[in-house]
């Protein structure tokens, strides 16, 4: 059976077909699926019965992988690379994130590349993820918008997280300081130009104040959601879904009973350097909670 793609939505994604990954690649087809991935910023292949192993081995195709030492409780511990996600206990109650818009460790200077994630178990109904195409939405601004975005940098802050709502924000601060991004990041790969913000991390604009930088960032958040950016994924038994970080926005569905097995596992994949540490005394004390 040949390789061939066929597009998940009009916005974003492909589906890789005519190809079984839980053995080597040759050269050829690796890069294929790559220049597929840069292209569509997600892949989905179906029907994929790999181990932690061969899910290690696939990834490593697509670059170095993080060991997750940063977050080794949470890790698998025989294979570091490979990273659980499910719903897990963490200081006496349920550690569950993701439920928001996000680019995954905008606050951190090395945001990852990217991760490929791969289903186990999922619930009888629902834990749908969805996906959103960043440079679709960056197209799609006018050029007076595009002209006024280029250039600035957006504070990420892990105390305005819904999922870290109610922990104290001195400790959160000192696991991890607030960190400037470009709003407008540019791939390193396809020369494209991104919007690089979300919901979950993105408290304000670097050199605004709050009443100036919310209006822009509200609408930000609307606008790279709209339906024509995004795509909605469906979880079977056996799916390997991989997303580009630094182009693409991924939201966990929070419509399944949480009393339901939903287990996956996550590569991911090491990314370039991006942004700045912000001092924590000059970060707007908006910055906690800008959504009020």
């Amino acid at each position: 059976m040949s390789l061939t793609f066929e597009p998940l939505s009009a916005g974003i994604g492909v589906e890789v077909r005519g190809v079984d990954i839980s053995k080597p690649l040759d050269s050829e087809t690796a890069t294929r699926i790559k220049d597929a991935w840069f292209e569509h910023c997600i892949i989905l292949i179906r029907g994929q019965k790999l181990d932690h192993r061969q899910h290690v081995e696939f990834s490593r195709n697509f670059g170095e992988l993080d060991n997750h030492d940063l977050i080794a409780r949470l890790r698998d511990p025989h294979f570091h690379e490979i990273l659980p996600v499910m719903k897990q206990k963490e200081g006496g109650r349920d550690l569950v994130v993701g439920r928001q818009w996000h680019s995954d460790m905008q606050c951190s200077l090395y945001p990852p590349a990217g991760s490929l994630l791969r289903c186990e178990e999922i619930p009888p109904i629902g834990g749908d993820t969805m996906f959103a195409n960043m440079y679709r939405a960056y197209d799609a601004l006018s050029d007076t918008m595009k002209k006024m975005l280029d250039g600035l940098y957006a504070i990420h802050d892990l105390r305005v997280a819904k999922h870290n709502r109610g922990q104290d924000p001195a400790e959160i601060l000192k696991r991890t300081p607030p960190v400037a991004q470009p709003l407008v990041r540019v791939h390193p790969h396809t020369g494209k130009k991104a919007l690089y913000v979300s919901e979950m991390t993105t408290a304000g604009i670097v050199g605004m104040s709050h009443s100036e930088s919310q209006p822009i960032l509200k609408f930000l958040f609307e606008h790279c959601v709209q339906p024509e950016f995004t795509y909605r994924h469906q979880w079977k038994v056996g799916d390997l879904i991989g997303w580009d970080n630094r182009c693409t926005l991924h939201l966990a569905l929070a419509d399944y009973d949480f009393n339901e097995p939903r287990r996956l596992y996550r590569t991911t994949m090491l990314g370039e350097q991006s942004g700045y540490i912000l001092d924590p005394n000059a970060v707007p004390q908006f910055t906690y909670d800008p959504r009020n």
